[in-house]
């Protein structure tokens, strides 16, 4: 006996076909999503890293203006954007005070904003994945639902419950099940996989913008320290 895939495809039903190419469709799509974050996650880290070998040097130096310069040559790294924001909302209410919130205050609300766009620019996609590793499997399931009524309606036409009335019928539903499942479970391995690579990402600049911030409040004190001595002098 042989599985032959092409008699069972042209045996299918038009409602049996549409769903098969929308489970193919879904399959297409996760594939896209996956390769792409991949493709961005990793372009990203590389960036940082290069972003990250630059600015420490600035930053033990608080050499502030530069440091956004570098910042703004790394547009690809998801921390350089961080940053980079920081940095620029810090500068901007230190040389234009507005208020009564310091710099850093201000500086620390910019952050929280950036990092919301920044975790939602990360997953990206991800509906995709984690719809298709829902709904694939029933969308199999109505597939053989389909395959079961094709069966009985072949006992009615030919009056017989043999297996050759029937056997169509259920190799269809069972393919249809397969390919739920083929769909499904990978989607929902790279959307694990995906998942836990970006909430690293979400800790990592978590702690770095924590241990920008301490920076910042501590030079603004510092500076602020140093202005309240010129002026008592």
């Amino acid at each position: 006996m042989s599985f032959d895939l092409a008699h069972i495809w042209a045996s299918m039903g038009l409602v049996s076909k549409l769903i098969a190419f929308v489970l193919v469709l879904m399959a297409i799509a996760s594939i896209a999503v996956a390769v792409e974050r991949v493709i961005a996650l990793g372009r990203s880290n590389k960036e940082t890293q290069r972003f990250v070998k630059e600015a420490q040097p600035l930053l033990d130096a608080w050499d502030t203006r530069e440091i956004v310069a570098v910042a703004d040559r790394y547009r690809g790294s998801v921390l350089a954007r961080l940053v980079g924001a920081a940095m620029r909302r810090f500068l901007k209410a230190e040389s234009e005070p507005d208020g009564n919130l310091s710099p850093v205050e201000l500086a620390r609300r910019e952050v929280g904003r950036r990092r919301e766009a920044l975790s939602a620019d990360l997953r990206r996609g991800l509906s995709v994945l984690a719809t298709v590793g829902s709904v694939s499997p029933f969308v199999g399931l109505l597939g053989t639902v389909v395959g079961i009524i094709t069966a009985f309606q072949s006992i009615a036409t030919t009056g017989s419950g043999g297996l050759g009335a029937v056997s169509a019928g259920i190799a269809e539903a069972l393919i249809e099940t397969a390919l739920g499942l083929s769909v499904a479970i990978p989607a929902v391995l790279l959307f694990n996989y995906l998942n836990g690579k970006i909430s690293t990402v979400e800790m990592a600049l978590e702690r770095s913008a924590g241990e920008l911030l301490d920076d910042m409040e501590h030079q603004h004190g510092r500076d602020s320290f140093e202005r309240s001595v010129e002026e008592a002098a």
